[in-house]
């Protein structure tokens, strides 16, 4: 029981992480239809929706993130200690616990995300609300993307992705 607890609070961290990034930037996405956009402001946004879409939110998480948090996640549930239980939402998206590869591909693209999230920050108006509504989009594939993970890894005969474990 204690490793659904564990399970559950790892995906809803994650949730509330991502859905906060979600919130947050939608607001300031939808800012941008508060200016006059010219026709160059219409194609970036076209631009960034569907590149964003595609680079993030299906290569990014539909692809390599999202199958492998829903294996950790479903590892979780059976393979619980103290640690990985306090820190399921960081467990399960592979900041430890991992193999050292992917360990330093995580850390590395955390810090990329953050280097770019401070260089969009730096964009007025409706720049960024372009880049943002992209990011957005991209997030809520991944979010979605990682639901269905994880109901394919609980309630499927057997889930074929690995945890990558140490």
């Amino acid at each position: 029981m204690i490793g659904y607890i564990a399970a559950l609070w790892g995906i809803s961290g994650i949730f509330l992480l991502i859905g906060s990034a979600i919130y947050r930037l939608s607001d300031i996405g939808l800012q941008t239809f508060s200016y006059d956009l010219s026709w160059y402001h219409w194609a970036a946004l076209a631009f960034s929706v569907i590149f964003m879409g595609f680079a993030e939110g299906y290569r990014g998480f539909q692809q390599a993130w999202s199958p492998r948090v829903a294996a950790r996640i479903l590892y979780l549930s059976q393979n619980v200690s103290p640690v990985r239980f306090i820190f399921a939402p960081l467990f399960c998206m592979g900041f430890f616990s991992i193999v050292r590869k992917r360990m330093i591909v995580t850390y590395c693209l955390t810090l990329g995300i953050i280097s770019m999230v401070l260089l969009v920050h730096q964009l007025e108006q409706p720049w960024r609300g372009i880049v943002d509504l992209g990011v957005v989009t991209g997030l809520i594939w991944g979010l979605t993307s990682l639901l269905l993970f994880s109901i394919k890894a609980f309630f499927s005969e057997g889930f074929e992705h690995s945890p990558e474990m140490p």
